[in-house]
């Protein structure tokens, strides 16, 4: 069976905070995001240009999951641009030992797929590194939107 790419970061934060920071998605992610990341049937859209994904929450448990489904996307550097299309981005969220950790599941997003390395390098810059910053000092390293 083939794994889902994930990501795990922790920060010494509430898991409310945590839960918070993760769905401002354009102060991590990508400045031009547009919408709300935060309850059940919230959309957002995350804008780079020639790539765009629309994104709607599906599942949200406060401070503990919140589950984003992709409705559209255009991937342009893919022979599929559809290709992200109906897989789920899954945050769970959970202290232990007195730290927050923050684990990303993108589920669809498998070895199998062309975008796995390149989504993979991204996920790991944009999780791993600009939510953990923005987590840690407040702050992250979101793109400006430029593909």
């Amino acid at each position: 069976m083939l794994q889902d790419y994930q990501r795990t970061v922790s920060a010494n934060v509430s898991t409310e905070e945590a839960y918070n920071k993760i769905a401002r998605v354009s102060d991590w992610w990508n400045k031009k995001s547009t919408g709300k990341a935060r309850e059940v049937g919230d959309t957002f859209k995350v804008d780079f240009g020639k790539t765009w994904v629309d994104f709607k929450v599906v599942e949200a448990v406060q401070n503990q999951r919140v589950v984003w489904h992709v409705e559209d996307c255009h991937l342009h550097f893919l022979n599929d641009p559809k290709e992200w299309k109906d897989t789920r981005v899954i945050w769970d969220v959970a202290a232990v030992n007195g730290t927050t950790t923050v684990t990303m599941t993108h589920a669809g997003l498998t070895p199998a797929v062309e975008c796995f390395e390149t989504c993979k390098a991204g996920w790991n810059f944009h999780v791993g590194e600009s939510l953990r910053m923005l987590l840690t000092e407040d702050h992250g390293l979101p793109d400006h939107g430029r593909t």
